[in-house]
């Protein structure tokens, strides 16, 4: 292509090969090997261009249609159990965020810009944070990296960089960075970033509050370009990257969900509230901050800086909601009635030796209780039955004549074996005395 041609500059009328207009008639004419095209249809060109990547954008990105936030509950429901209110408001915070990407890719950069929706979850262990988001990433068939928090570290010192999430992610997207995009990123144990004591005293945090500062720009949207000798940039090789091409992520389209247990929090909100403050009722109607606007619990942002996050950090998470410690009820539905269940899963694994196997009503609520005691939540199920269930599982496949394994209240509370019963004669015995 040769410059510009300005009007008037002496050369025969040339005139524009898609439009036909002479170039007396437009600003610009452009010309090529034996082709001129004008301002006006470059515009129209560009234009054109444009719109064709916005449908095929929407095309990839939208191309399903998004669950409405009652369709996302109900697949919760089926494996969840509990949660209301963390539910509901991860629902309607996972519905806003894709559907404001799908819109942007429709609508272009001219559209009204809408803020990402981050999500902080607050819960103690096994209350089902992992649970949630990984069944979210599962209906909505997103990527999905789940990262330890403690495992992050400033960039430059031993540990992993906050550049090492988007390579898992890339990973977890078939090494397809547009895809990755479009992907949730589950920060777990966020509550470890708190800031230290070593810190606030002049001492260098690389695992906590600059941590915490690393996050800020992929949690709020940005390009991150990982270098050719990057992990992240190697991980994509075979997909028409060179090993030394970077690769460009960007982080506005991904949806970050944090959570932690918190411990000690609690006492912060309390002590808060000694003093007088205005309660969660009135913090409702008064303050504009995230946690009284999701109602979590009555935590304040001021309540979550005390406990040692920055400011700008928790900013970057406008939505937060927590979750409830699980009682005995819900337990005893965690190991029925999910479709997942893990009484459902054992029964399974036993069914494919043809044997049928069989929980007493006083056996679960032994492994409720049990569950309880440690404090483990519903992530303590699956360790309680395991061991309850070894001596039977090591047997079975050595027997031809058991057609029934039944766990009793004793199995849990004593560690006793659990019971076999014999095809034909129907005598019952002990596992592990098999011979």
């Amino acid at each position: 292509m040769t410059p510009t041609t300005p009007i008037g500059a002496g050369k025969p009328q040339l005139a524009c090969s898609f439009c036909g207009k002479r170039m007396d008639e437009v600003t610009q004419l452009v010309e090529g090997p034996g082709v001129q095209i004008c301002d006006g249809c470059v515009e129209l060109c560009s234009e054109a261009v444009a719109e064709g990547a916005r449908n095929r954008a929407q095309a990839e990105q939208g191309g399903r249609e998004l669950p409405r936030p009652w369709e996302l509950r109900g697949f919760l429901d089926g494996y969840v159990v509990g949660q209301d209110t963390a539910k509901r408001a991860l629902c309607v915070a996972v519905y806003n965020h894709y559907k404001r990407v799908d819109r942007a890719a429709a609508l272009g950069p001219d559209a009204v810009e809408l803020a990402k929706s981050n999500i902080l979850l607050l819960g103690p262990t096994g209350s089902g944070k992992t649970l949630l988001t990984q069944s979210l990433a599962r209906i909505l068939d997103v990527p999905y990296v789940a990262v330890d928090a403690t495992g992050l570290t400033e960039a430059g010192y031993v540990g992993e960089d906050v550049d090492s999430i988007l390579t898992k992610l890339l990973r977890a997207a078939g090494n397809d960075p547009r895809k990755a995009e479009t992907g949730i990123v589950y920060l777990d144990e966020i509550d470890k970033l708190a800031r230290s004591p070593q810190a606030s005293s002049g001492g260098r945090d690389v695992s906590g509050e600059g941590v915490q500062q690393a996050l800020l720009k992929i949690l709020e949207g940005t390009v991150v370009t990982l270098s050719g000798g990057d992990k992240g940039a190697q991980a994509v090789r075979g997909r028409g990257y060179s090993s030394r091409e970077p690769v460009r992520i960007d982080t506005s389209g991904i949806l970050f969900i944090a959570a932690g247990a918190f411990s000690g929090l609690e006492e912060i909100v309390d002590k808060r509230r000694s003093r007088g403050s205005v309660g969660f009722g009135g913090a409702l109607q008064t303050s504009a901050s995230a946690a009284d606007r999701t109602g979590a619990a009555g935590v304040t942002a001021a309540d979550l800086v005390k406990f040692g996050l920055i400011p700008e950090f928790i900013g970057r998470f406008p939505v937060l909601t927590a979750l409830r410690r699980l009682d005995r009820s819900d337990l005893l539905r965690v190991l029925t009635e999910p479709r997942n269940a893990l009484v459902k899963q054992y029964q399974t694994l036993f069914e494919l030796d043809g044997v049928e196997l069989e929980f007493e009503q006083e056996a679960l609520e032994a492994v409720a209780d049990e569950a309880i005691a440690r404090e483990t939540g519903a992530r303590g199920l699956r360790g309680i039955l395991e061991d309850a269930l070894i001596p039977a599982m090591y047997d079975i496949p050595s027997l031809r004549d058991i057609v029934r394994v039944t766990v009793t209240a004793d199995v849990i509370t004593d560690r006793v074996e659990p019971v076999l019963t014999v095809a034909e004669t129907g005598r019952d015995r002990r596992a592990g005395s098999a011979g």
